[in-house]
């Protein structure tokens, strides 16, 4: 058992491992397409069909690329397509989906306290989920193609805030912000591989064929590409997410997740209209930052957080705080049957993260980690598999910040 626990686990790293690689190659090509696709200049003496043109200099050379907006008028002899990258990031995700979380769903999916399900059911919904977001999203775009861009994107927005709502009303904190990346991935993957490649595919075969091809594809195209590239930034959040328990395990969690999202859209804003030369507008940074700020607030209401504490004899004053023996028992009960040196927890074999808590001087150095994961939010015990109370998370909260006084 132990054996095939360290096998496990070494698999999950080695798919995550293959998801960032191949996420780096997906987002690199799409940042750069974009950006490209935006630096175009047109200019007389283009050749026929050609809609604009750019330099680049880059690894000692000179780079001269024109860009056709439907079709060059021959099927040229060497035609590089840009796919795998968009399939194996979704490939390599679902399959850490399915061993971290539906695997583990006792622990990592369901919360008994916000939606009591069976591990197959709760894996259904999640399954439901990914599949459901995508065909809204694509009934949405297939009805408004062309016709009202930026009320689509405000529509998507909404719904987008109600899905961000709807998850933590359906699984843990940490499975819901997972989800709601999980779902814009799907959805961003899946433009590629049921909108981008198959009309580009129509292009082609009516090159060959000798046919003049419908402009309706590339512009089709050229949207779901557009979206792509906003969905980007807030997809990598969420997907990191779960190593900050501040922003999936507090009250107000699917309100920071909306607001993730119209943070990564001005970013991106930003950096599209310097790429078209259409302005350097700075006031995107700046709204950023506020939103940031109201993030970091979100997460710890009503109160602001304290700072680390670091030296031996601050640990010293958590152990002599009068909170501390109430402390000490809520911790022994509620978490160290899994962070111990030698864990009593089913199929938990080391400590995770190497994190101690059977002691006192454990306790007391990992006071800090403690407020945060188990007091100020939720994120411990995960799907609070140990039942540990509200009342014992406000004294851990108590325990921490009077004693850092």
């Amino acid at each position: 058992m132990l054996d095939f626990a360290i096998f496990w686990d070494w698999l999950a790293f080695a798919v995550r491992w293959l998801h960032v690689i191949t996420a780096i190659a997906w987002i690199g090509s799409s940042f750069y397409f974009v950006a490209l696709d935006l630096g175009l200049r047109q200019r007389p003496g283009l050749p026929a069909g050609a809609y604009g043109e750019e330099w680049q200099v880059h690894g000692g050379g000179f780079y001269h690329i024109q860009k056709y907006l439907v079709a060059p008028a021959e099927m040229p002899e060497h035609l590089t397509w840009f796919k795998w990258e968009s399939y194996m990031t979704w490939a390599s995700g679902f399959t850490l989906l399915v061993i971290v979380y539906y695997a583990g769903a006792d622990l990592f999916l369901i919360d008994p306290n916000v939606l009591d399900v069976s591990v197959p059911v709760g894996i259904l919904i999640s399954l439901a989920c990914l599949a459901g977001g995508w065909l809204v999203y694509d009934i949405l775009c297939r009805f408004l193609i062309g016709r009202a861009d930026t009320g689509l994107m405000i529509l998507l927005y909404v719904i987008l805030v109600f899905m961000a709502w709807g998850l933590t009303h359906l699984f843990t904190g940490r499975a819901a912000f997972l989800h709601l990346g999980a779902i814009t991935a799907t959805i961003m993957s899946a433009n590629v591989f049921m909108v981008i490649i198959p009309n580009q595919k129509i292009v082609v075969a009516d090159l060959i064929a000798g046919r003049k091809p419908d402009p309706k594809y590339g512009r089709i195209a050229k949207q779901r590409s557009l979206h792509n590239n906003y969905l980007t930034l807030p997809v990598l959040f969420l997907m990191l997410s779960n190593h900050y328990p501040l922003a999936f395990g507090t009250q107000f969690n699917w309100i920071i997740a909306s607001l993730v999202f119209m943070m990564g859209v001005l970013i991106r804003h930003y950096f599209n209209t310097h790429h078209a030369r259409k302005g350097n507008p700075t006031w995107t940074w700046l709204v950023t930052a506020i939103l940031f700020v109201i993030v970091i607030w979100l997460s710890t209401v009503p109160k602001v957080l304290t700072g680390e504490v670091k030296t031996s004899s601050a640990e010293n004053i958590y152990v002599a705080s009068a909170h501390f023996p109430a402390v000490r028992d809520t911790v022994m009960g509620r978490c160290a049957m899994c962070h111990a040196a030698e864990p009593s927890y089913e199929g938990v074999y080391h400590a995770p993260k190497g994190v101690i808590l059977d002691n006192d001087a454990g306790i007391a150095a990992h006071a800090r980690e403690i407020y945060l994961q188990a007091g100020r939010s939720h994120a411990m015990p995960p799907a609070n598999v140990t039942q540990i109370s509200d009342k014992e998370r406000e004294l851990l909260v108590a325990w921490f910040e009077e004693a850092g006084k």
